[in-house]
């Protein structure tokens, strides 16, 4: 089964999307949780330094776009990884 690059790449963007405005309407509704959290992902590592609460707008914007942009590349490449290797077998 070929994969479309573009409709691949989209919907992995169009997930990043969805996942990062939940992610920090979290981080808005309950910072505390949220830091404890990442602080799993990070194997137990204090984050709490690095501890940005006073997120901009632009910030928000920005690491929106810069998600999407990069998450729909990584569709894109995975979508002609995985033809490449489809029609190998």
């Amino acid at each position: 089964m070929k994969k479309d690059s573009i409709t691949t790449a989209n919907a992995l963007a169009a997930t990043t999307i969805v996942v990062y405005i939940a992610c920090a309407l979290f981080f808005v509704l309950a910072p505390d949780l949220s830091m404890a959290i990442a602080k799993t992902w990070f194997h137990g590592i204090d984050i709490s330094l690095i501890n940005a609460r006073t997120g901009t707008l632009s910030s928000f914007i920005l690491g929106l776009v810069s998600a999407a942009i990069s998450s729909w590349l990584v569709g894109y490449v995975f979508a002609l990884f995985y033809n490449l290797f489809a029609k190998k077998r």
